[in-house]
């Protein structure tokens, strides 16, 4: 991992796409409901705020596992957001 400011730029980039990602499913189907889009929404910025919360965590020792860990899990809840969005 380069820095903690690339993480937080990672996860900005990478959630923030998931969310536009879903406002364009939303003005493409206007005839369904957005009910399960907006829970989408909701999740993806829960996992921004608890990233970001785990990024800022100072009392953590080893910063480059810490970092590589973090980068894993964006990853992995970013696959499942994605997923969710092709469900719709």
């Amino acid at each position: 991992m380069a820095s903690k400011r690339d993480l937080k730029k990672d996860i900005n980039y990478v959630l923030g796409d998931i969310i536009d990602a879903v406002y364009i499913w939303e003005i493409t189907n206007p005839d369904k409901g957005t009910k399960e889009s907006e829970k989408i929404i909701d999740e993806a910025i829960e996992v921004f705020d608890d990233l970001i919360h785990k990024v800022n965590d100072h009392s953590v020792e080893n910063k480059k596992a810490h970092f590589k860990a973090i980068n894993q899990e964006l990853e992995t809840r970013g696959r499942k957001l994605i997923d969710k969005i092709n469900a719709l």
